[in-house]
């Protein structure tokens, strides 16, 4: 009898002392190792920087369009003015949503340095959402921006040629034999 009563003392007394821990914001929910990686991913998905979560294929062009236009410094009015009008004819939107996605990709590029830095990293997300078309069409909007102005042509060149190489390995077909 007294080996019961001494067993229910020791359950009553952890009882006590979780539901005090829970009073006091410690949980023991917090050990849950699924729990921790779905909250710790959330966070990082949260507090990331959001060129790294890019998936429309749109997006993308419009922030690769951007960045290549700010390669060589700050964009000129003549680079925007291009920027607005293939942005019009290429993606057919109207003069307020094209300036609108240059705004957004302006501001998600900022000094440019997530770009140029991981820029595998930036087109990972939305490479498999490109069709074989949308390569090209991409491509070429690219090659167009890189045109715009001689100053820092080959620096854009150089980007341009990033890309495609990204784009590139990609659309490969694979090996059956190494």
């Amino acid at each position: 009898m007294h080996i019961i009563l001494t067993f229910l003392g020791v359950v009553t007394t952890i009882l006590v002392l979780v539901n005090r821990l829970a009073e006091a914001g410690i949980t023991l929910r917090g050990l849950n190792p699924f729990l921790w990686r779905r909250r710790r991913k959330w966070r990082a998905q949260l507090e990331g920087n959001p060129v790294y979560q890019i998936e429309s294929p749109l997006d993308l062009t419009a922030l690769l369009a951007t960045a290549t236009a700010k390669t060589d410094g700050d964009m000129s009015s003549d680079e925007k003015q291009a920027l607005l009008d293939l942005f019009q004819s290429e993606f057919n939107m109207t003069k307020k949503n094209s300036a609108g996605l240059l705004s957004s990709s302006a501001f998600l590029l900022g000094k440019g340095e997530a770009v140029n830095n991981n820029l595998e990293k930036v087109i990972k997300p939305s490479l498999d959402k490109f069709s074989p078309e949308q390569f090209e069409s991409a491509l070429q909007l690219l090659d167009k921006v890189s045109e715009i102005d001689s100053k820092g042509s080959d620096l854009k060149k150089e980007f341009v040629g990033k890309v495609r190489m990204i784009f590139n390995q990609q659309n490969e077909p694979e090996r059956k034999w190494a």
